[in-house]
């Protein structure tokens, strides 16, 4: 693990022992499946529908009809050239975070954005932003459902090759989130400003709560399920981290401690704190986390081919 942090956190994660979420939840991704198919065809007649064309370098705003629960949900994808359209692309997905949408990721000045922009434009990689039941989902079971759709759907449509989740704050969280929970869709994850423990993260609770299907005391599986540092078996895939020592909004105690687990684990993981910073990530920092994890996916499946 390559980091700047000069304090890690040795405690472990505490909570209960249950590994499944609450039974409660309506809205899973158990349910999402059993109707993937129609949905995914669903999503592409509205396509179709609503006659969108997805030029190159255009941001382009997609409906399309959640199997969740049957709702109109969104997302913005921005195409690379259109030249070689048969070539395989990455894919990089950008989470906003708590109390924006979509296109924070598209437009915001900050340097967490401008850097993901910055990223899938220099490797032509696929980009979208989806609002992920914005604007506070905190990556709940119907944010996570409408995000596995988005994949089966895109993946439908284009040769994708790898799929990169990002965000920051909430997206950050999420991006760990949703790597834990389903790392076989996930090639790489950027997570800036994240916790990576709800079970102790005491910040946007009404927010979480709504969005998880109730409080922690009432279902701390739910909360456990949506925590990566409690499933470091999983992430196995390349992960970049920054986290500031005076982050208030989101503290960075959990992600520290989840980076210096897989360090001892050998994973591919770079963690970039500044003592002395809040909650926010500079354009020089994310372009660093982003850089390291492609370049980690690129000897990964380069060990693979020589494998072969």
């Amino acid at each position: 693990m390559t980091t700047s942090s000069k304090n890690h956190g040795a405690a472990g994660p505490r909570g209960p022992a249950t590994k499944s979420p609450a039974p409660g939840i309506q809205c899973s991704v158990n349910s999402f499946a059993r109707r993937s198919i129609a949905a995914r065809v669903v999503c592409s007649a509205l396509f179709l529908a609503f006659g969108v064309a997805l030029h190159a370098g255009e941001p382009q705003d997609i409906a399309f009809q959640a199997g969740c629960d049957s709702t109109e949900q969104r997302y913005v994808i921005i195409q690379p050239s259109n030249e070689r359209k048969e070539m395989r692309r990455d894919l990089l997905i950008a989470l906003h975070g708590h109390g924006s949408d979509r296109w924070q990721f598209i437009h915001a000045d900050r340097g967490e954005c401008r850097a993901a922009r910055d990223v899938a434009a220099r490797y032509e990689m696929i980009y979208v932003a989806p609002d992920y039941r914005a604007k506070t989902s905190w990556m709940g079971p119907k944010a996570e459902a409408d995000l596995v759709q988005i994949l089966g759907d895109l993946k439908a449509r284009y040769p994708i090759n790898r799929v990169f989740v990002s965000g920051a704050s909430m997206g950050g969280s999420s991006a760990l989130t949703f790597a834990a929970l389903h790392p076989d869709l996930v090639q790489g994850v950027v997570a800036m400003n994240p916790t990576a423990n709800h079970l102790e993260f005491d910040n946007f609770q009404e927010a979480i709560s709504e969005s998880f299907g109730g409080d922690k005391a009432g279902i701390p599986g739910e909360y456990k399920a949506r925590s990566a540092e409690y499933w470091p078996e999983r992430l196995t895939m390349p992960i970049g981290m920054t986290t500031g020592g005076r982050d208030e909004a989101v503290p960075p105690a959990s992600s520290m401690r989840l980076a210096g687990v897989l360090k001892k684990l050998d994973r591919p993981v770079l963690l970039v704190h500044r003592e002395f910073g809040g909650h926010v990530t500079t354009y020089e920092d994310a372009t660093e986390a982003f850089e390291f994890v492609i370049r980690q996916a690129n000897r990964s499946d380069q060990k693979i081919e020589k494998s072969n």
